[in-house]
């Protein structure tokens, strides 16, 4: 009869040998909850990837700073003193067709072009410039040191009379003097630039009550011209684009640059 271990002889050994087997798993949550307490912290969320924050950038604006504001009396300051900036409004561009000759010309597509040569041209005279559509929503509160906004007249047939430019400026304004200025230096150099003749007796409530003369800033200086008929003018315009340009920068120049306003030999008034 082989002889048996007795109970007393094996029980230590068994309970010696399961407490070493469970003792690496002990050790091992002891030391992910230590991480835990060590990690979190009150108000914090115990994720180890939390969402990023996005970061906010400020965005500039057209306002110009408060140097290249116009003073309350004639702008003297040239071109060599500061950058000044410029709005141009491209006539229903954004917006609509405006006036739609027979071959699908429109006067949208007219305004752009000439409005896109006023920009580079005004660029290379060292401003800032801005080109806006014809309900821009930088229009509201807009600042600068002046603000053109660029038509064209009709397409169709009116009379043998219906040939040439006129400008405008807003009916009321806190600054009229200014107004009458910027309308005189565009009528004056324009009519000089392009030969054109003044038709100031066709000037409407649309022009003088323009919708931009309410929207952008009291101290920005603003003015509409109607550069031409569609009908009559439409060969001049369009072959002489350049020169409709440069009518229009030199009417900007004369007033920006305090310059003599000498009457127009088309115009027959400054």
């Amino acid at each position: 009869m082989t002889n048996q271990p007795s109970p007393s002889n094996t029980l230590p050994k068994k309970n010696i040998f399961h407490s070493f087997r469970f003792l690496p798993t002990i050790l091992g949550l002891a030391f992910v909850i230590a991480s835990l307490f060590t990690i979190w912290t009150p108000g914090q969320t115990t994720s180890s990837n939390p969402l990023p924050t996005r970061k906010v950038v400020e965005q500039p604006t057209r306002n110009p700073s408060a140097t290249t504001q116009v003073t309350s009396d004639v702008p003297t300051l040239g071109l060599k003193d500061q950058k000044l900036r410029i709005g141009l409004v491209a006539g229903h561009w954004g917006n609509d067709s405006g006036a739609v000759c027979s071959d699908s010309f429109t006067e949208a597509d007219m305004n752009l072009q000439v409005a896109s040569i006023v920009q580079k041209k005004l660029v290379d005279a060292d401003f800032e410039v801005d080109l806006l559509e014809e309900f821009d929503s930088d229009l509201i509160g807009y600042q600068a040191a002046a603000l053109v906004s660029i038509h064209s007249d009709s397409c169709d047939f009116i009379n043998s009379n219906a040939t040439g430019y006129k400008v405008a400026a807003s009916m009321s304004n806190p600054h009229p003097e200014r107004s009458a200025r910027l309308t005189s230096c565009l009528r004056s150099r324009y009519g000089q630039a392009t030969g054109l003749p003044v038709h100031s007796q066709s000037v409407t409530a649309d022009m003088t009550s323009y919708h931009a003369f309410g929207e952008i800033d009291e101290n920005t200086v603003a003015a509409i011209i109607e550069i031409g008929f569609l009908n009559l003018d439409r060969e001049f315009l369009t072959n002489n684009t350049d020169l409709v340009a440069d009518g229009i920068v030199n009417g900007i120049l004369c007033y920006i640059n305090n310059e003599s306003v000498s009457k127009s030999p088309n115009s027959g008034q400054p």
